[in-house]
């Protein structure tokens, strides 16, 4: 039986969806062709001895020995005379006595270290010279154990 009051647009999409359907068919048949081409050999990456992917394999009369034992695997060992001296010397650039809170900043770095009026051995105002201990705060770097330097 035919189709009972198709309207030309419903043929339309009708045609266009059938066309689409076809030419689908036809990409999936082209790709199946273009990979029996395809072989292992073509999918095989060499890296060359400046670390370049390459699709040649290295010249074996290039290749290095190294020796083992000079690979480090971790983290190199610190030792005690590679540590920065922990009593740093800087000056205060502002204090808040109110707010109990200010910053100081270091001769040796010139970075700016927080201080927090918990952490004063005696009392500092702007513009002293302080020696502290820098450590990890939460927010950056602090100073413990201030005093105002003589």
């Amino acid at each position: 039986m035919g189709r009972s009051q198709e309207s030309f647009n419903k043929k339309e999409v009708r045609k266009k969806k059938e066309r689409k359907r076809k030419e689908k068919e036809k990409k999936r048949l082209a790709r199946k062709e273009s990979d029996k081409s395809n072989s292992l050999d073509d999918m095989i990456a060499y890296v060359d001895e400046k670390g370049m992917i390459t699709s040649t394999p290295p010249d074996p009369s290039k290749k290095e020995n190294i020796e083992l034992d000079g690979i480090e695997v971790s983290v190199p060992k610190r030792n005690a005379e590679d540590d920065p001296d922990p009593l740093r010397e800087g000056i205060v650039t502002f204090f808040d006595e109110s707010k109990g809170y200010g910053f100081i900043k270091d001769s040796e770095t010139q970075e700016s270290v927080f201080v927090h009026k918990n952490d004063l051995l005696e009392e500092i105002k702007k513009d002293n010279t302080v020696s502290f201990k820098r450590v990890k705060g939460k927010k950056g770097p602090s100073a413990i154990q201030v005093k105002p330097l003589n």
